[in-house]
């Protein structure tokens, strides 16, 4: 039997957060992804590097699944929740965990840094990468899911243009990187409740500022009819991929 729209809202309510484990979604929501697999592509790129990068790790659950690592590996993150589970998953694996931004990188110079969906600032990145070291970088562009917005009543927050692939390239470009690698995709992503529909406007609140399921219960019991008619909800994951290489 189908939890009522109550049930749905306190299971999103209490679902933990740690990281970016989205694994409370299994079975709730699902899609199908760029066509591309980063995580293989990062596989591939290891053996080269020596030192190793690895920006806005998060809880640190996509860089431990790429061990063993290089000799030397440092990665970032500066969302302090994530400091712990990051410390504590990559610590053994010799990982130093850096609180710091993407703008503001560790010394480097580095062979390989990897940037799943963290900050990216091409000047950074260029200053700290080895001569003839590979940037690898899948990005969450600024159309991400804005279909969530238009349906909670949240404005975007950002121009919808102001980061896709065009716009990274060319920053990249400016910072003396030469692009190896440039695709950019949209791709179908579908919530099957409501609750996976609180799960990701909480996970990610920088695109839905202000939300609680509270002060948008209207919109939200709107949407849970409509995914109880139409058996979901889906909206668009915006994605790119560069690979680039330091020049100088």
């Amino acid at each position: 039997m189908a939890h009522d729209y109550e049930t749905h809202v306190a299971e999103a309510q209490r679902a933990a957060m740690t990281g970016w484990d989205f694994s409370w979604l299994t079975g709730r929501a699902a899609g199908e992804g760029p066509s591309w697999d980063y995580g293989a592509r990062a596989r591939s790129l290891l053996p080269r590097a020596r030192r190793l990068l690895d920006i806005d790790t998060g809880g640190g659950e996509f860089l431990a699944s790429l061990a063993p690592l290089p000799p030397a590996v440092v990665a970032t993150e500066n969302w302090e929740p994530n400091l712990p589970p990051a410390r504590q998953r990559l610590s053994p694996l010799g990982v130093e965990v850096h609180r710091t931004s993407g703008l503001k990188l560790p010394p480097g110079p580095f062979d390989l840094i990897l940037n799943r969906h963290g900050l990216l600032d091409a000047a950074a990145v260029g200053a700290a990468l080895a001569p003839g070291g590979r940037l690898l970088t899948q990005q969450v562009g600024s159309r991400n899911q804005l279909e969530l917005n238009e349906a909670v009543g949240i404005p975007a927050p950002a121009d919808p243009g102001g980061w896709t692939l065009d716009v990274a390239v060319r920053a990249m470009e400016a910072a003396g990187l030469h692009v190896i690698t440039a695709r950019e995709e949209m791709s179908p992503y579908t919530f099957h409740d409501i609750g996976a529909v609180i799960f990701q406007l909480r996970a990610i609140p920088w695109q839905f500022p202000g939300f609680t399921p509270a002060a948008h219960e209207p919109a939200l019991r709107r949407l849970d009819r409509h995914i109880r008619g139409a058996g979901g909800f889906t909206a668009h994951d915006h994605r790119f991929l560069v690979e680039a290489r330091a020049q100088r």
